[in-house]
């Protein structure tokens, strides 16, 4: 009877985890790690959420590569770049993604990315002082971009310190 009783338990637990995860899912995708977390938070234990959140990504409902894409793909329409979208995906448990092939269903290439986000901010001024220039650079830092794309842009755009 005691057997039974337990392993009744067991399975309304996992039902309900897998309940919770499911409906998390169904609102946008996850990666492992933050569903993990969010299930932590509403007091389940550790030990009985990994084999559900496995089991999830095994029947194809849980995807990190899915969740990847859907990530970069929002933070590239933002205007961010791949430095700050690579920490932020490996903040979320994710460690390698292409960004690129990501990046390339919104422009040909991550200086051409720099160069929208540059132009929605800024005037296209080819005479700047050193100050401002370094200014816009923080500015575009700040999105992820690496100091190399500054550079590029900088000849690109054929701007001119005073």
């Amino acid at each position: 009877m005691a057997v039974d009783a337990d392993r009744d338990a067991i399975n309304r637990v996992s039902t309900d985890i897998k309940n919770t995860c499911l409906r998390l899912l169904m609102r946008r995708e996850h990666s492992q790690k933050e569903l993990l977390t969010k299930l932590l938070l509403r007091g389940f234990n550790k030990e009985d959420s990994l084999p559900v959140i496995a089991e999830l990504a095994d029947q194809g409902w849980q995807s990190d590569s899915r969740y990847a894409e859907s990530y970069a793909r929002h933070r590239i329409q933002k205007g961010y770049g791949s430095l700050a979208i690579a920490y932020e995906l490996k903040q979320n448990g994710i460690e390698a993604v292409n960004l690129d092939t990501i990046m390339l269903a919104f422009a040909n290439s991550w200086l051409e990315l720099l160069e929208q986000v540059y132009h929605k901010k800024y005037d296209h001024d080819t005479r700047l002082s050193r100050s401002e220039w370094a200014k816009r650079c923080r500015f575009l830092m700040q999105r992820g971009f690496p100091s190399t794309l500054m550079t590029a842009l900088c000849q690109q755009l054929n701007i001119q310190f005073i």
